[in-house]
């Protein structure tokens, strides 16, 4: 049996400003739908990702306030960094650890974000 992680939920205080600096990450918006008064629903992927994440109005799936932080493997961390920087995204110098090299960013409400780069064993 397969267990595949499709959609994590994060807090955003500002749905249009969150879709915004997603879109200047160079991250899919894949949905943006209103389907009843008070429930908006966005969904973002990055590229190459079979997961996705959401944030909205009315969605009531993360308490208030809680920020989540993700991490997300990349294949170079340094490629990584300077498509963020491109982008004038602020992130992190890259990290060297012994289990992978690692680029920080985080959005306007606080999600973080870890891009990783696997060692080669």
């Amino acid at each position: 049996m397969d267990f595949r992680i499709e959609l994590v939920p994060i807090n955003v205080t500002d749905v249009d400003r969150s879709i915004e600096f997603y879109k200047q990450v160079g991250w899919n918006i894949d949905h943006d739908q209103t389907p009843t008064d008070g429930l908006r629903f966005v969904q973002v992927t990055p590229p190459g990702s079979a997961c996705s994440f959401c944030f909205g109005t009315g969605l009531e799936m993360l308490t208030a306030g809680q920020k989540q932080f993700i991490q997300i493997v990349v294949e170079d961390a340094d490629a990584a960094q300077a498509h963020l920087r491109e982008r004038d995204i602020e992130c992190s110098d890259v990290q060297e650890l012994a289990w992978g090299r690692f680029v920080h960013f985080t959005d306007p409400d606080g999600n973080s974000w870890a891009l990783q780069q696997l060692p080669q064993w």
